[in-house]
């Protein structure tokens, strides 16, 4: 047999081998539109995915929690995260409110029964807001953790900016209060942990109280600024005098006094306006009402003036508002709120579910016809109708005693005032 020449064989080598390559050509091309079609057809299947995932995200975002209740003033709605903490200003113009959507807003009280509620809007950089509170003169609120000022436009408005005025950090715990005096001499600042902290303006600490309390669940300033108390894991709460000299300058800080009757950890308290009444809520289930108008350095303890009974303290958290008269305490458990007289120590009024989320602060407004509550993305307002039922109860018994006739008019018009009020929220007792 005789072989091929060889530029025959070269060139059926070459004709093989180019056969061979468009073979592998054709392959990858299908192998490629195979992978396109599956990464399409994946791609397709994830966005689908992706799409119903948003559209679930969607469907599942908490709605506003409605409530209604005839005593029900107003709810404010702008903040879109739950607030956290609240503050009425000295002067009663303002409400300072803070939430998790990173801002804080200030409300002017003169809106609160119109029908719309305005609000200034400042941003809180790098993290939200936990707490929130007034400096005395109303022109700047320290922001846990930034200090914002208030400043008043031409056109009559407010604006509300951010100062380089942040406090050094020296809290090993979280910060679960701060407090302004009224006076503008302190500020000061308690951790869970047993530290309270008093600090001057300039953000110096002038002193450290350890509290000897396990832990701190609360802490505060006396309205007369005089004060500082503390409550926690023992059945008591502690309390402080701040001391400055007369020139202004800082002195010491030094045991005051404490109210000693609770058998279980105290959950929170409150002082009245006058710095004269202390109420008390404690794990044991009870509620006590305090005159603190003591000499305490001539060893005079605190007189309990009222015990009451509240059996929701017992097994979660509650926090506490005193009125500014003392005549009326508000008690929030879980998202309810109960209101008792203080002289009778019965319950006169219950809010339940009130919020869609546990109530996170409660005050009352400096005149004590409003009570506050926030815990989901509302502040809700409630007409105070046992602080009128208590003006109608004193301006009786002062009336019988009244000894010229100029005090029983001056008497008089209250008490009407007062029955009116309770007349036109439906709530006068026959």
């Amino acid at each position: 047999m005789e072989l091929p020449q060889m530029p025959e064989l070269m060139g059926l080598s070459l004709l093989l081998g180019l056969l061979a390559l468009l073979a592998t050509a054709a392959v990858a091309r299908g192998w490629l539109r195979a992978e396109e079609e599956t990464c399409t057809r994946s791609a397709g299947k994830c966005g689908g995915r992706k799409q119903k995932q948003n559209q679930r995200i969607r469907k599942e975002k908490p709605q506003q929690h409605n409530f209604t209740h005839r005593l029900l003033a107003a709810a404010l709605k702008s903040h879109s995260g739950n607030i956290s903490c609240m503050d009425f200003s000295s002067n009663g113009k303002y409400l300072a409110t803070c939430a998790d959507d990173r801002t804080v807003r200030i409300w002017s009280t003169k809106d609160f029964l119109q029908r719309e509620h305005r609000s200034m809007r400042a941003s809180v950089e790098l993290d939200h807001a936990t707490l929130v509170r007034f400096s005395p003169d109303c022109r700047w609120a320290r922001v846990e953790p930034q200090v914002f000022k208030m400043a008043k436009k031409e056109d009559g408005g407010y604006t509300f900016t951010a100062t380089p005025k942040d406090f050094p950090k020296k809290h090993k715990a979280p910060v679960i209060n701060i407090g302004i005096a009224n006076t503008g001499k302190f500020i000061m600042t308690a951790s869970s942990d047993t530290t309270v902290l008093i600090w001057n303006l300039k953000g110096q600490v002038l002193s450290t109280i350890n509290t000897n309390q396990m832990n701190n669940t609360h802490a505060a300033i006396s309205p007369c600024s005089r004060f500082v108390a503390s409550c926690g894991f023992t059945p008591d709460v502690k309390v402080w005098e701040v001391y400055f000299g007369k020139k202004g300058d800082f002195q010491e800080v030094v045991r005051a006094f404490e109210l000693k009757g609770h058998s279980a950890a105290v959950h929170f308290f409150a002082f009245s306006n006058d710095s004269r009444r202390m109420a008390s809520v404690s794990k044991d289930g009870t509620w006590k009402l305090w005159d603190t108008d003591v000499e305490y350095k001539q060893q005079q303890d605190p007189y309990l003036l009222r015990t009451g009974c509240f059996q929701g303290a017992s097994t979660v958290p509650c926090r506490l508002a005193l009125s500014p008269d003392a005549q009326v305490l508000a008690l929030a458990s879980g998202s309810s709120i109960h209101l008792y007289n203080t002289r009778r120590g019965e319950e006169e009024e219950c809010f339940e579910q009130v919020h869609g989320e546990c109530i996170t602060d409660l005050s009352f407004d400096i005149t004590g016809r409003l009570l506050a509550s926030c815990g989901d993305r509302a502040v809700r307002l409630f007409h105070n109708t046992p602080g009128y039922r208590a003006v109608v109860e004193e301006m009786q018994g002062l009336l019988k005693r009244a000894s010229n006739e100029s005090t029983r008019q001056r008497l008089q018009q209250q008490l009407s005032q007062a029955r009116e009020a309770l007349k036109s929220l439906g709530a006068l007792k026959k």
